[in-house]
């Protein structure tokens, strides 16, 4: 089984685990390993499932205010949750290729792998709930074929992109590409960088 093919194994199981319950306040039951990638693998994408949720949520016209605002700041951590589990994952392709000769003419790529997961697990729910959509009995035959055919894109894409994910790692085993990571400077997140916050 290849790096992608478990992924979208574990992004699947999160994305179905946390729809037993559909709530995004469920706690999240991980089923593996503390220090595994695949525990990394389920949280990155079980996190990305809750923050699906919350994007449907404020996006409610009635929504009260003081709720939204809370459901914000939700956002906001969740955000930051997410980067910090990317450069995790990032982590663990820097120490499992640390002994890669890397060669003279090796190049380097627009984004790190990890960063490219990030978007595998995306994908993965994009598919779920457009099947859902493609399925949903209360709507018009035409909605339907439209996110099927929508469903079948997403499909092809994922296949593409597992594709591409997967040669990127054989290309980095292989030393004719290497890993360089940029740790992300989410400046409005830090009082010393958000003129709104160090102003006051």
């Amino acid at each position: 089984m290849s790096f992608t093919e478990t992924c979208n194994r574990i992004f699947n199981q999160a994305i179905a685990d946390y729809h037993v319950k559909d709530d995004i306040d469920t706690p999240i039951n991980n089923p593996y390993e503390r220090e595994s990638i695949e525990n990394r693998l389920y949280l990155k994408c079980w996190i990305d499932t809750v923050q699906w949720h919350f994007e449907d949520i404020i996006r409610d016209p009635h929504i009260d205010p003081i709720e939204a605002l809370q459901l914000k700041r939700r956002i906001d951590r969740s955000n930051q949750d997410r980067t910090d589990l990317v450069e995790q994952i990032d982590s663990y392709f820097r120490q499992k290729y640390a002994e890669v000769n890397v060669l003279p003419d090796a190049r380097i790529n627009t984004e790190s792998p990890a960063w490219a997961v990030d978007r595998l697990s995306i994908l993965a729910l994009k598919i779920y709930h457009m099947k859902e959509q493609a399925e949903r009995e209360d709507a018009t035959a035409e909605h339907r074929q439209k996110c099927q055919d929508k469903l079948h894109v997403l499909l092809e894409q994922q296949v593409d992109l597992g594709t591409a994910i997967d040669q990127l790692l054989e290309d980095i085993e292989a030393g004719r590409k290497y890993m360089k990571v940029y740790r992300q400077m989410k400046m409005y997140n830090d009082p010393s960088t958000n003129p709104v916050l160090y102003k006051k």
